[in-house]
This record gives structure tokens, sequence and C-alpha cells, in this order.
């Protein structure tokens, strides 16, 4: 039933949904599919939704909409985290089949059922009892990095959070599943292999420290070809002195990590039910960089949570500037109904949230500079992903730094010294 079919994908959210994404996008293949861009007329569109924002859920919902106009005889599959949060609100027009967060392998499947039965199917599964999806990829569209998702769910419940009641409780992927991937990645010609969850910090957690974080990264690290493993975002609190030399004994790991900040100020992080203070968030910071001397910081800022008042978000600023982030992704906080924050008292404006986040995105750039005029003179490891419309090599660095150089294939790493900045990247020569 889906021989010759054209099949179209796109992705909004988080590197968890774009691995979740290639994973169907394989079956639809297997199944005799072929993929087309998403601007293209496709007999199926899959929308792999996001619901962490309102402005997220916004965009769904209009993503839905213009596959319906592009081609109103498609089949619309509708995925991901809105799709498990408000499922009776997608069956717009077009839509066939409504898939949360589990059951994407059977993707194929269920859509041919509800094409036969000529019904909108919905299959949203309840997921307090969810087991560790086995999905499975073996290519990335374009790219010589690969992410692999190692990790399902979170139990944080942060009070501003909607992820844990649309992603589950925590379920962490298996090391042999884990080494099987990398190998048939690398066998791929993947270099880079990007580690990443819901709640990475918390693999192997609900299995009460038989595994850890530490175990699934070195099962990549033993797999001859992966050259480079970068982890996703982690929590402060995973930086212990173990953890650390358990890194150091790695250096196959890139030293760029992504701590996630949310807030600078002690109040505001007790507001947020996070578990840690700014003062502990620095102490990780500080002993990251004495491990890596090229360590590379990168952070999620939010602005304007309830009750956020001018002296909490200076001290958010004097965090930032404390810490030397290499960069940092602020947002303004937005009300997500179902959460504790969002009937918490003493809502920060609109306008007050926005102009704050303007405040910290200056800042922000001002330390990405300093971080990339520090790397002059350096030599780097780069990897090249591509080549750019003046013949140019762009990639990336183990800190996650954008380089232009002239000379490199796509697919190798080599070594660059670096010449200087030019806007938001770095340029710099290859060491023959």
């Amino acid at each position: 039933m889906m021989e010759n079919r054209t099949v179209a994908f796109h992705t909004l959210g988080c590197k968890v949904n774009q691995y979740d994404t290639q994973a169907m996008r394989e079956r639809f293949e297997e199944a005799g599919c072929r993929t087309v861009e998403f601007e293209e007329q496709a007999d199926i569109y899959i929308v792999n939704t996001c619901t962490v924002t309102g402005t997220g859920d916004k965009k769904s919902m209009q993503t839905i909409r213009r596959c319906h106009r592009k081609n109103p005889q498609a089949a619309i599959v509708v995925t991901g985290c809105l799709a498990q949060r408000a499922a009776d609100e997608l069956r717009l027009p077009g839509v066939r089949l409504v898939l949360g967060t589990q059951r994407r392998g059977e993707v194929v499947g269920l859509l041919q059922q509800a094409l036969e039965q000529d019904c909108t199917l919905v299959a949203v599964e309840t997921l307090r009892q969810a087991p560790f999806e086995h999905l499975m990829v073996h290519a990335h569209e374009g790219h010589t990095r690969a992410t692999m998702k190692i990790q399902e769910g979170c139990d944080r419940w942060c009070t501003y959070c909607i992820i844990p009641s649309v992603r589950g409780p925590i379920r962490s992927r298996p090391l042999d599943e884990i080494r099987a991937e990398a190998q048939s990645l690398a066998e791929k010609g993947f270099k880079e292999a990007v580690l990443t969850g819901i709640h990475l910090t918390s693999y192997g957690r609900e299995q009460h420290g038989a595994v850890t974080l530490l175990d699934a990264i070195r099962e990549v690290h033993g797999v001859a070809g992966i050259e480079r493993i970068r982890l996703g975002s982690l929590e402060p609190v995973i930086v212990t002195e173990e953890f650390v030399e358990g890194l150091r004994a790695l250096p196959k790991v890139c030293h760029q990590f992504h701590l996630a900040l949310q807030s600078g100020s002690d109040t505001v992080l007790a507001r947020m039910r996070r578990r840690y203070t700014s003062g502990e968030f620095l102490k990780a910071c500080a002993m990251l960089r004495e491990a890596f001397e090229d360590c590379a910081l990168t952070t999620d800022v939010m602005t304007g949570f309830p009750g956020e008042t001018e002296e909490e978000f200076a001290q958010t600023a004097d965090t930032c500037k404390r810490a030397g982030f290499a960069r940092m992704h602020v947002f303004p906080y937005s009300e997500r109904e179902g959460t504790k924050a969002a009937v918490m008292e003493g809502s920060v404006p609109r306008h007050i949230r926005e102009e704050r986040a303007r405040k910290l995105i200056a800042i922000g750039k001002a330390l990405e500079h300093a971080a990339l005029e520090s790397r002059v003179g350096k030599t780097e490891s780069v990897l090249i992903e591509e080549l750019d419309s003046d013949g140019l090599s762009v990639g990336y660095t183990g800190g996650y730094m954008h380089v232009r150089v002239c000379g490199a294939q796509p697919g190798s790493i080599v070594s660059v010294r670096i010449t200087q900045t030019e806007r938001d990247e770095l340029r710099g020569e290859v060491i023959r």
C-alpha cells in the first residue's frame, strides 16, 4: 500500500524529536516510500510536534494546516509531544493518524490501518508504564554527525515544564543496543556521535546505579570509526569528581558541555524546583574548566519566570557573566497549562520578559565573541561537514565553534590553526 508513495517530514523541537523523525523516515523507506523535501507536494506528510512552549504549539498547528493546503488529498501523520498532550485537538482536515511519543516504530502499519478504514486513527498510549521504545537509525540525512537517542522520559517535574507528562518516566536504552547503533553509524562513515535524551543526566537511574551515563559513553567510545562523542544537555548535578575523571579517560569526548542553567538566582531556582544553586552551578563550571583546558560551556536561560524581580534578574545576568558561557540560548518564560508555574502569583508582563531576554542575549553575544577570540592562535580539531557556496570547507571544533577553512573535504577531521574571528565564527588554516 505504501509502495512508490512520496513522504515528507517536518520536525519541530529538540534533537530527540530529530532522532525519532529519522527512525520513522527509515520505516517508510523500508516500506517502499520515497522521501521528498517538505516544501514539495507529497502523498504523506509526517509532522513531529513540540509543546515545550506556546510557540511550539502554534508552529505545530500551522505546519499541519500548511500540509493540507499543499495537498488536500495527502495523508497527514501528527506525532510528538503536542500529539501526546492534545490528541483530540489535532483531528484536523487531512490528519489520518495521531501518534504520541510511543509506537513510532509502528507508524507505517498504523497509517495503513487508518487508510484502509478511511478514518482518523488516534494511537496515543498512556505513558505511566511505558517501556523504552527500541528504535534504531542507520543514517542521518546530509550530516557527518549522527544523533543517538539513549534515554527517554523525565521525572524531575520542574514547575514550568510540561515534558514529564508527555514523555513519561525515565527509561534508558540497553548498552548493547547503544553499541550496535554506534557501530552501524560508524560503518556508514559517521565520525561524530551526539548522545541525547529527554533527561540525559538520568540515564540508568531507574536501574538504581547498575549502569550510568559514563557506561553508555564508554560503549560508544569503544567503537572503531567513531572519533568524536558529543553530549547533549546535562544537569550540573552530574558534574562530580567521579564523572569528570571518567570523561578525562575518554579522549573521544568533545569538551563542549551544555549545562542547563535556567536561572542564576537561587530564589528563582527554588521556585522552578531545580535541584541546585547558582553557586553549585558555578562550581560545576569550574570543575570542567579545570579538567579541560579547551572547555566550552553552553546553556539555556529563561527570563520572566513568575515573581522574578529586577534583583533576581540581575543575579541571573551576573551568574551568566561569571560562568563565561561560549553560547547562550535565551528565551522568555511561557506559561504551560498543567504546570505548577502556570498558576503561580506574580506573573511578569510579557514586555518585561522580552526586554530581559534581549538584555541577556546581548550579554550572551559578548561572551560568545570573547570565547571565539580566545581560540585565535590555537590549533583546533575540526570535523568538516560541508562546502559553502564559495567553496570553503565548513565544520565545527570540539567546542562546537563554527569554522571555515580552505581545502578540506566533508567527512574529514583536520587540524586547523585559528587565524581570526569573523562575526560569529572562526577562520583558520589547515595544518598539512
